[in-house]
């Protein structure tokens, strides 16, 4: 009976082996995963995204980029495709709970996301199912398709597009894509501004990242200063990091300003009592 047991644990390892094994190719998203050389990101800060590309929304409608891009709002672009199995549908869900969590700034209002599939041979109705899903998560919000649009598009359209924010990925087999987990944070006007990395953005290093691409444009422009003077965007880290010498100069500043004020009652007081009979 043990012997039995011991070679049915045996096979169920190997069967289970078998499937991890062919779900890899599925699983890889980034360069340390893969060991591909053609997969990464290049970093262009300030290159320029071209906004006349064609692609289709998710109702099949022929659009633009520009179409997503208007007036003072940024956009946080992600390229990713529509029947990944695991890490893409990960993405969309932890991008939708930083969203919920970005306190001070609307999606729409403020900013947009666009999702671009980077496989031209998905269809329209596989963006559309993948909006659905993705709007589901997001209850409350009117009028997603135009603050979160899914395209499709042809070949060029997404090569251009990939090279110009400096993403590269490659085809593992007849339906899966090794490519970077990555966002990537545009100017108005369709500018690179900074790449965030990670299956999960923090709602911290979204809010900043969005607010330095808008110029301080978007939310609050009095918070908007304070943030930018205590944070900055660590290269090595891949984060936003706490300026410790900022935040000092701030807390001085203020404990200045509440002595100031407590000298200047205190002030007040002794005139008024220097006037009462």
């Amino acid at each position: 009976m043990t012997g039995r047991r011991a070679r049915s644990l045996f096979l169920a390892a190997l069967l289970l082996a078998a499937l991890v094994g062919a779900q890899l190719p599925a699983l890889a998203h980034t360069e340390a995963d893969t060991g591909l050389p053609e997969v990464g990101v290049d970093e262009r800060p300030g290159g320029k995204v071209p906004l006349d590309l064609p692609f289709a929304d998710a109702d099949g409608k022929p659009v633009r980029l520009a179409d997503f891009f208007p007036g003072a709002t940024p956009v946080l672009l992600t390229l990713n495709y529509y029947a990944c199995p695991m890490l893409c549908p990960l993405t969309f869900r932890n991008l939708t709970g930083t969203v919920k969590r970005l306190g001070g700034l609307s999606l729409g209002r403020d900013y947009r996301i666009v999702t671009v599939s980077i496989d031209p041979e998905e269809t329209i109705e596989m963006a559309r199912a993948k909006s659905r899903e993705t709007y589901g998560m997001l209850p409350g919000i009117d009028g997603l398709p135009l603050r979160w649009p899914f395209l499709s598009g042809k070949a060029p359209a997404i090569d251009r597009l990939a090279h110009a924010v400096g993403v590269r990925y490659t085809r593992l087999g007849k339906n899966n894509f090794a490519h970077p987990t990555v966002a990537v944070v545009l100017t108005p006007d369709g500018k690179v501004s900074r790449y965030l990395y990670d299956l999960e953005i923090r709602p911290q290093d979204l809010k900043l990242a969005l607010i330095e691409a808008a110029d301080g444009k978007i939310g609050s422009p009095v918070l908007n200063r304070v943030l930018l003077y205590c944070y900055h965007y660590d290269p090595v880290g891949r984060k936003y990091a706490l300026i410790a010498v900022n935040v000092m100069k701030i807390g001085g500043a203020l404990v200045l300003l509440l002595f100031a004020a407590l000298l200047s009652a205190l002030w007040r007081a002794d005139r008024k009592k220097g006037r009462t009979p």
